[in-house]
């Protein structure tokens, strides 16, 4: 049980480009677990080892490593999941938060909380998850430690902790002052030396450290009795901060630059006294409230991410809660009620691979073998049936159509997706059977681009792709008699078939699309080809006169006609109504039908304007705005024709503050400008 103590799985979450990377790789040195530091502009770093990663210099997927720390000579192990910062990927920090006790937030000094921090903060709240932030990259220009407590306060309504202060800022940021230990930490050719505050600093040292004090007592009483009779030492101190830290009572904030190696070893020692250990947590979201992680010796898990490798096959990533599992168990995945196999457990260390025998209550590894479980899922001991809540996926908001440069490639393409959908959740496979396209759905357009380019380079396979046509329809506006006749002869038998048709619309408000009704009286053709009449009606109103696209709301009577006692078919009269209806189609008043989407976007005040002048510029109509603190939530139709794209326009327009979601409302008329458009591209 001390071992799992000294356990600590944290999280490098932030905003794309803030240094979650750069941090990862210090920490990886200082460990002495590399013994080179990589850097994201060489493409040479432990944790972006995808070729996409590397070319693009971002994070992608979230890679996990193991570090060990010592501090009084206790050794601590942590595991650090270094995720992405870009919002198309934000399914992978939800399902490393999932797993995860404890988050480090790194946060720029000179761009300070950025849209994606607000991203990362919300989803680390809805965990009640125990952070530390980190404000890095105090040697850029701009940086401003002191300006970026206030606005994490005021954005966020937080208490902050100040655990150090900084010495300079920009090219002059030469260290800072340790709030704790009350040392004055400088950097000097690049060495760090710790010395006693000289007297330069000494006021300022003490205001800040006195505030730092003041915070912990206004959030613990027990330390607050101490404080008053001044009867306190550094441990107290400590101890009082991480039992805030971990029932998220304030959090810790420090300064550094990752880039320039100042601060890491204060920030893993801050990682490893503040934030939890796997028994201050406990098991999050279980449905069972008295399974015990400290007494049970069951097994449970949770399956947070599947990764398909070349030659090792489906790997399973998992965080075990309670027990252990060695290589050749069987274990239970209670959510689909199927037993698995473990035929081997290997510990990650970003993608290479180190073989365990057997892995215990705490850690994340990886198991080989498992074969029909997915992400999300609960791993247990046979006959348990515990269930941890499952890991949310956010719904896609962009598609594209993909197809294989040879036809031949068509299922191989498929498999392939499928393959990449069961990795990543929030990329969903589908198929349109009216224009017959394969379409993939993602979080964003550099998501799918990633996609792609992963089939096209690791599967090695090319494809072609390109936006998925909208499916329109076509209907009519009046009220049509019209004759159908298919009459052929030829010498001996020949075809006969005649038909009165009435084409009537269908009111919007009635659920049905097609209605085909017979009034024939007294037998003017007989009843055997009434089937095939509508057969042929059918087939004709698949195809509309304007576009081509299924003609909807349409009711056809059949009202008369004529029959030859030798040469009437049920082929004549399918031809014969076909004729009726495509002539029919013409005289009624066609028009074509456009998809109308209910859409609600999620904007902050000051870009209300903006969204909302984009919205009529689409064509849109605004039902309502409802009003809340610091954002309004926009409810409107748009035309999905005008949506396309509008992921990335609508957080290029809100710098990536606003979202949205959609759903299919109904059809209405399409403009004849845009019709005639339509028309002349194709």
């Amino acid at each position: 049980m001390n071992n799992i103590l000294n356990l600590r799985n944290i999280g490098i979450i932030a905003h794309v480009d803030a240094g979650k990377t750069t941090t990862t790789e210090r920490i990886l040195f200082y460990s002495g677990v590399s013994h080179k530091i990589g850097e994201v502009h060489h493409g040479n770093t432990v944790t972006d080892w995808m070729k996409q990663e590397q070319e693009r210099g971002i994070t992608i997927t979230s890679a996990s490593v193991t570090i060990y720390w010592k501090i009084n000579n206790i050794k601590y192990t942590i595991n650090v999941i270094d995720t992405p910062g870009h919002v198309d990927f934000t399914i992978e920090v939800e399902r490393s938060l999932r797993i995860l006790d404890g988050a480090v937030i790194i946060i720029c000094a000179s761009s300070g909380i950025q849209p994606q921090t607000e991203t990362v903060w919300f989803q680390s709240q809805k965990y009640k998850i125990p952070k530390i932030l980190f404000v890095n990259k105090m040697d850029r220009i701009g940086a401003n430690y002191k300006n970026c407590i206030e606005n994490i306060k005021n954005k966020f309504n937080c208490t902050l902790a100040p655990l150090n202060f900084n010495i300079g800022s920009e090219n002059n940021f030469i260290g800072f002052i340790d709030l704790l230990e009350m040392k004055l930490n400088i950097w000097k050719n690049n060495i760090l030396y710790i010395e006693n505050i000289s007297n330069e600093y000494l006021d300022i040292s003490n205001f800040y450290r006195n505030y730092l004090l003041e915070v912990i007592s206004n959030n613990d009483e027990e330390f607050l009795t101490k404080y008053i009779n001044n009867d306190f030492n550094l441990l107290d101190i400590k101890n009082s901060i991480r039992n805030l830290v971990i029932n998220n009572k304030i959090i810790p904030i420090m300064c550094g630059s990752s880039l320039k190696n100042k601060g890491i070893e204060f920030l893993l020692n801050n990682i490893c006294d503040f934030l939890p250990s796997p028994i201050n947590i406990g098991i999050k979201g279980c449905n069972d409230n008295t399974f015990n992680l400290i007494n049970s010796v069951k097994f449970l898990s949770l399956l947070f991410k599947i990764y398909n490798d070349p030659f090792l096959g489906s790997l399973s990533f998992i965080r075990i809660y309670s027990g252990s599992i060695k290589s050749g168990d069987i274990i239970y995945n209670s959510t689909k009620k199927i037993k698995e196999k473990i035929f081997r457990i290997i510990r990650m260390f970003a993608n290479s691979k180190k073989d365990i025998n057997k892995a215990y209550c705490g850690d994340i590894v990886v198991l080989i073998g498992l074969k029909e479980s997915s992400t999300g899922d609960t791993l247990c001991s046979l006959n348990e049936n515990i269930q941890l809540e499952k890991i949310n996926i956010p719904i896609p908001v962009i598609s594209i159509s993909i197809e294989p440069v040879f036809k031949i490639d068509q299922e191989k393409l498929l498999t392939i997706i499928q393959k990449i959908c069961k990795e990543d959740p929030s990329l969903i496979l589908t198929n349109n059977n009216l224009t017959g396209e394969t379409i993939i759905s993602g979080m964003g357009e550099l998501h799918l681009e990633i996609i792609v380019d992963r089939i096209n380079r690791d599967y090695n396979l090319k494809t072609k792709t390109s936006k998925p046509q909208v499916s329109y329809k076509e209907s009519i506006k009046k009220i049509v008699i019209q004759e159908g006749k298919y009459i052929k002869q030829s010498g001996g038998k020949g075809q006969y078939g005649h038909v009165f048709l009435k084409l009537e619309p269908i009111s919007f408000e009635k659920e049905e699309n097609f209605i085909f009704k017979s009034e024939i009286i007294g037998g003017s053709i007989p009843k055997e080809y009434i089937p095939s009449i509508e057969k042929g009606v059918i087939q004709q109103l698949n195809q509309g006169i304007i576009l081509g696209y299924p003609v909807i709301k349409i009711k056809i009577c059949l009202l008369d006609g004529s029959f030859h006692s030798v040469d009437s078919s049920e082929y004549a009269f399918k031809a014969a109504a076909s004729i009726a209806i495509k002539e029919g189609l013409k005289k009624a008043n066609s028009y074509v039908l456009e998809p109308i989407m209910k859409v609600e976007i999620n904007v902050p005040n000051e870009y209300l304007g903006i969204v909302v002048g984009d919205i009529n510029k689409k064509r849109g109509t605004i039902t309502n705005v409802i009003d809340y603190n610091n954002f309004k939530v926009i409810n409107s139709f748009l035309p999905l024709r005008e949506l396309f794209g509008y992921s990335t326009e609508l957080r290029s327009n809100t710098k990536g503050r606003a979202n949205y979601n959609m759903e299919f409302h109904n059809y209405d008329e399409l403009p004849n400008y845009i019709v005639e458009q339509i028309i002349k591209n194709n």
